[in-house]
């Protein structure tokens, strides 16, 4: 990975640990990667290997009374790694966005739509609240979802898990950060959709130099949208490579199990 000053986010030497009944045990260790402006790095691997560790370990959003993070993380120069709380949540959502793999969860049942859209845009800018409005309607438009004035009033139990996902999608991308993580990003979405969101996301790459790091098992995804690709196996990075030489010439048995365990379609 290149080490120039075009790198937004570095991640160096992380290690994750969490405390049990048997003492601590390692989630991840010796992660290091580097994102550059405007491009987009693919972490792929199995379920439970670390990918979504390493992001959350990123936004600062574990639990530190039950886990110890070591390692350096830094944000445009800026380290992230044991900041303050007050000061982190002025760089979530601003500076770099989050898109959870379950969008169920990243909202508050008891708010709508609107007024959690609108407080995310206000929080983080000068606008007011007929400014935020527009530009969250016009983030929704960008992700395909219809009469985006109406669902702004509606709660979030009222929309589709895919819906909830464009939501959050357009949330994430509508103030342009400097890094958005991507953890799944399509996994509820159909196909059409899938492929307008993926569309959204390499146009804000393209148009603000925004970084992606994208977190997925679907090769298919990772083959289309990422640059360059990072492959973890049990908290470990075991291969990292541009997108082209990793996919025909993967080193790692780990890596040419992964490739050949794609669907292939008879055509």
């Amino acid at each position: 990975m290149s080490t120039d000053n075009r790198s937004v986010l570095k991640v160096k030497d992380l290690h994750v640990q969490v405390k049990s009944s048997q003492g601590m045990s390692t989630l991840v260790q010796d992660i290091n990667f580097e994102l550059e402006k405007g491009r987009v790095l693919g972490i792929v691997g199995e379920s439970g290997c670390g990918k979504t560790v390493t992001s959350m370990s990123i936004l600062q959003l574990l639990d530190r009374k039950a886990m110890t993070i070591d390692g350096s993380i830094t944000l445009k120069g800026q380290e992230l790694n044991g900041l303050r709380e007050q000061e982190m949540r002025k760089l979530r959502g601003k500076d770099i966005a989050f898109i959870m793999q379950n969008p169920m969860s990243a909202f508050t049942p008891v708010f709508t739509i609107g007024e959690q859209f609108v407080e995310t845009i206000k929080a983080h800018t000068a606008f007011n609240t007929k400014q935020a409005k527009e530009l969250a309607i016009e983030a929704m438009q960008n992700v395909n979802l219809p009469d985006p004035a109406k669902l702004l009033a509606k709660y979030p139990f009222q929309l589709s898990g895919g819906m909830l996902q464009r939501v959050m999608i357009a949330m994430a991308a509508c103030l342009h950060p400097a890094v958005i993580i991507a953890d799944e990003p399509t996994t509820a979405l159909d196909v059409h959709n899938q492929l307008l969101v993926l569309r959204h996301l390499d146009q804000i790459r393209a148009d603000y130099g925004t970084a992606i790091l994208l977190i997925s098992h679907d090769l298919g995804v990772i083959a289309e949208m990422a640059d360059d690709v990072v492959v973890m196996q049990q908290g470990r990075i075991i291969e990292a490579a541009n997108v082209f030489e990793l996919f025909d010439h993967p080193r790692h048995e780990y890596t040419k199990t992964l490739l050949n365990a794609r669907l292939q379609l008879p055509f």
